[in-house]
């Protein structure tokens, strides 16, 4: 634990070492592969901050070449095409897509950079791990590490800088696959 040089209490352990268990995002995706052609149906519920709820409707290709998603999200009315995640270095992915919003008459085009890991002056780490329960049925769980790591410097023990560690499991997907034998 630190111990503040002016007069402030101790940070506690709880507060310095974290990990929140509890999903912020419930997935429930059904799958059906049709002749090289994935169709799924998913339902998204979303926890914090707010309680939400989605439902998407995704098409793509199964080849492993594949390029494009087509995705419909029929509450709000919105239709887009996304290409695969493009690696522009060995950690970064650029991803677009074009999409058109038939309540709001709009059509326009996105882009996202993504990376497994963060910034904003803390260390991050995000990740997806797959569990395969039987054939057909999956977990995948989304996770997140925020990190700090502790200052060693030559100061007793007491007053060192000690780190911060929060994790968190950020998403649940159950996901059921039906394939269709060939």
């Amino acid at each position: 634990m630190d111990s503040g040089s002016n007069g402030e209490e101790p940070t506690s352990w709880d507060e310095l070492y974290n990990i929140n268990f509890m999903p912020s995002e419930l997935f429930l995706k059904f799958r059906k592969e049709i002749q090289g052609i994935r169709l799924g149906v998913n339902l998204e519920f979303y926890n914090a901050p707010c309680n939400e709820y989605q439902a998407k409707l995704v098409l793509k290709p199964l080849s492993p070449d594949k390029k494009w998603k087509f995705i419909y999200e029929p509450i709000h009315q919105d239709v887009r095409i996304l290409s695969k995640k493009i690696p522009v270095t060995k950690y970064l992915n650029l991803q677009v897509g074009i999409g058109h919003n038939f309540h709001m008459h709009a059509t326009g085009w996105k882009w996202k950079l993504t990376t497994c890991f963060g910034g904003d002056g803390i260390s991050r780490i995000r990740n997806k791990t797959t569990l395969g329960l039987c054939p057909g049925v999956d977990f995948r769980f989304g996770w997140r590490a925020d990190y700090v790591l502790p200052e060693i410097t030559g100061q007793p023990l007491f007053n060192m800088n000690s780190g911060k560690f929060q994790g968190s499991l950020d998403r649940v997907e159950a996901i059921l696959t039906h394939s269709d034998a060939e």
